[in-house]
């Protein structure tokens, strides 16, 4: 898959960093050559993070080399890797939303700023270079996301690259915009620059890389070279990779890994259920919500949720997802419109009242919002019920009672947890959202709203929460899916509808055929109109 003649750009040997209580990276070693696609695989703490945080001057190595064509150099800041020509894409977006293209490629650029036809000179360069059209004098905030990714590889590649940085590039985008982004790194890569591409998606891995390192526990656990992933299939490609990311742990996770991981196409047979038989749960009729800061507000949202049905939420994050699911749970103020549960009007219901009636909200923001770092666990799975028997009476706690409903979720949900009286802070994001989704499913749910339920997990974790919405769907219960991974709604959602600038523009019905296809083109804005 090489298009030129490689030579090694950068040699890290044993780079080993280690912080309070973990070591992040022991003993790393790898070769990153120019004209390849480099792709870095591993689990949530497995170490990428601070290796790539290593290459961008952001932390220093407390032991181990990194070498420029067989030159140890030290990466001492950001500053430093950009003049080594070292560009790093991050996952979130750092443009300025009130700025220009332009504007924001000269951040920082004092020479530029004296000459703008320059800078628009090196701009267009990049733009043939990535295969793209680029607006100078567009907005950063009138951009679509695939459009923003191109910005900040052109921002990563302003001085000159030798090696491009992408973490988790195709998260958020559409599946054109992935196509998109697969050639412009291939016109990259075939100009001679080294990538190294961070994803969690096999199938990407296999598509785009031209080499695979595996990392576990911060420990280079596998390497699949240049010669060896051309000459493998698919199949045995990433057999290989989730042998070495799994180690033992393979068949703990099972076959559906491979899913989780991206490496085929969702393929649960569910999805596709007629449910006009089955009665309406939710129902927004015209729903606009009344300003929260800065936010972009639900505008004008009618849609329904059946008794069993898993709805997701597709778009571009902060269109809207976060200020629609409050809505739902009763946390923001309805402007106008309508809001029905079970044939009820709740529109002016608080969050206790609805809670009552079976509504239930799971928060992206799981240890601010949704937990209380500094209790336990056991109290964080019974908080929502405080006042109530058997957990309270005459005002005062019942430990006995808390402790005891706290051992039942405990098991049910597989939370890890060294006992009911940690500190939930202390555990990991994974087990955080099993207190979440244990305390909010229980205790007569008929409906729960998610948002973005998988973000930041590991696989196991990914699989595990992604059953457990399934389950409480089949039981009768109904799932407002919010997130911003197209896999993971095609994989849970019957009907999936998008959102963009706080309004649902299209819905498509889960039926697998071009299901991503139809959502990625409302979402682009390609079509209008529902299915």
């Amino acid at each position: 898959m090489t298009t030129t003649a490689t030579s090694e750009v950068i040699s890290l040997r044993d780079i080993t960093k280690a912080f309070p209580g973990v070591i992040a990276n022991d003993h790393v070693s790898l070769d990153i050559v120019s004209g390849q696609v480099h792709c870095l695989l591993g689990e949530n703490g497995a170490g990428k993070s601070t290796l790539i945080s290593i290459l961008a001057g952001m932390q220093q190595p407390d032991s181990g080399t990194v070498a420029f064509d067989g030159k140890v150099v030290d990466i001492t800041s950001p500053k430093v890797a950009v003049d080594y020509g070292i560009g790093v894409v991050h996952q979130h977006s750092t443009l300025v939303p009130a700025f220009t293209v332009l504007e924001n490629l000269m951040l920082g650029e004092s020479s530029m700023l004296q000459n703008t036809k320059r800078a628009e000179q090196r701009l267009g360069e990049l733009a043939d270079l990535l295969g793209v059209e680029i607006d100078p004098h567009a907005l950063a905030s009138d951009l679509g996301l695939g459009q923003q990714q191109q910005v900040e590889i052109a921002k990563a590649m302003w001085k000159g690259s030798r090696l491009l940085v992408l973490d988790e590039p195709t998260s958020m985008l559409t599946p054109q915009a992935i196509e998109h982004l697969g050639e412009s790194i291939a016109r990259v890569k075939a100009q001679g620059l080294a990538v190294v591409l961070i994803t969690h998606k096999l199938r990407e891995a296999y598509a785009m890389g031209d080499c695979v390192t595996i990392l576990r526990g911060g420990r280079n656990v596998g390497h699949i070279g240049v010669e060896q992933l051309a000459a493998y299939s698919e199949a045995e490609a990433q057999d290989a990779i989730l042998a070495a990311m799994f180690g033992d742990d393979l068949a703990a996770v099972g076959d559906e890994a491979s899913d989780l991981a991206g490496a085929a196409e969702a393929t649960r047979e569910v999805r596709a259920i007629d449910f006009d038989d089955r009665p309406v749960r939710l129902e927004l009729r015209d729903v606009s919500s009344r300003g929260l800061g800065r936010d972009i507000e639900a505008d004008g949202v009618t849609l329904t949720v059946h008794e069993g049905e898993i709805l997701g939420i597709a778009g571009i994050d902060g269109h809207g997802q976060g200020a629609l699911s409050e809505v739902v749970a009763g946390q923001r103020p309805v402007a106008s419109g309508t809001v029905f549960f079970d044939g009820e009007d709740i529109t002016k219901s608080g969050v206790r009242s609805r809670q009552q009636l079976g509504v239930r909200y799971v928060t992206d923001d799981r240890l601010h919002e949704g937990t209380v770092g500094s209790m336990s666990v056991a109290l964080n799975l019974v908080i929502k019920r405080i006042g109530q028997r058997p957990f309270w009476k005459s005002g005062r706690i019942q430990p006995k009672a808390v402790d005891t409903e706290a051992d039942r979720l405990i098991q049910e949900y597989g939370i890890r947890t060294p006992s009911p009286e940690t500190r939930a802070g202390t555990l990991s994001g994974g087990n955080i959202q099993k207190i979440l989704l244990a305390r909010e499913l229980t205790n007569g749910a008929k409906l729960v709203v998610v948002n973005k339920p998988t973000y930041g997990l590991d696989l196991k974790t990914v699989h595990l929460v992604r059953e457990i919405l399934i389950d409480f769907a089949a039981r009768g219960g109904s799932v407002l899916l919010l997130s911003t991974d197209l896999d993971e709604l095609i994989e849970l959602s019957h009907r999936i509808e998008v959102i963009s600038r706080g309004s649902l523009v299209g819905g498509v019905v889960n039926d697998g055929v071009g299901t991503a296809e139809k959502v990625g083109h409302y979402m682009t804005g390609a079509i209008e109109g529902t299915d």
